[in-house]
């Protein structure tokens, strides 16, 4: 009886953490007016979920000192990358629609756009988490997350099936949105970004390659 209470109470801290996390991730979003506030609160949201899967079932953690740490810490680099998505986005959306409008004298630029745009889908499902968890060159957080996202493609299809899931789901729940739209879909991704992770990791010992160096953004936390 004992156990299945201890259980039921980790599910609950569990839910209760995810749901406290996905409004701090709404609000710091809010308050950087959006734009500014989306990029550095998303990186803190996968931050802190980074957190929470090293440290499961261990002693809790204090979530809102580690998710304002991340936001304040990495608030301009992860704006700069936002700055890079935005911009491969309008690219797209004006390359797309001159092409349209060009009756046909430009469609040989199609196979192009259409490379860059699932290139760079693919780069962003696993861009947070390559950025919360290695340490790396600017532009190596875009190679790496691209590199990952097509040499993993069961993790690759599992981020999709959720991401697909929690479509449906807010869509028959939108009361759920404010609780956990973003939380769980980045635990999802957190987990089977690991699974893509660690395989990469034994396969450069393998092949004795040089690792990718895994950052201790939140040493402190995973000392307290």
């Amino acid at each position: 009886m004992k156990l299945n209470w201890d259980n039921f109470n980790k599910v609950a801290y569990w839910m209760l953490s995810l749901i406290y996390l996905n409004l701090l991730w709404i609000m710091f979003t809010v308050l950087g007016l959006g734009i500014l506030g989306l990029f550095p609160s998303t990186v803190a949201l996968f931050g802190v979920v980074r957190l929470m899967v090293m440290k499961e079932g261990k002693e809790p953690f204090k979530v809102f000192q580690s998710f304002w740490r991340i936001f304040k810490k990495d608030f301009w680099k992860a704006n700069s990358f936002g700055l890079f998505f935005a911009f491969i986005c309008y690219f797209l959306i004006f390359d797309f629609q001159f092409v349209q409008l060009s009756n046909g004298q430009f469609n040989f630029l199609l196979p192009a756009l259409f490379f860059i745009l699932i290139s760079s889908i693919l780069t962003l499902l696993f861009f947070f988490p390559v950025y919360v968890h290695f340490e790396l060159n600017y532009f190596q957080y875009i190679k790496q997350s691209f590199l990952i996202a097509i040499t993993s493609p069961l993790e690759l299809f599992g981020i999709l099936a959720s991401t697909l899931a929690m479509y449906f789901f807010l869509t028959f729940l939108p009361g759920a949105i404010p609780l956990f739209s973003g939380s769980l879909l980045a635990y999802a991704i957190t987990v089977l970004s690991f699974r893509a992770f660690r395989r990469i990791e034994q396969k450069q010992k393998v092949q004795q390659e040089k690792p990718l160096v895994s950052k201790d953004m939140l040493v402190e936390d995973l000392k307290s």
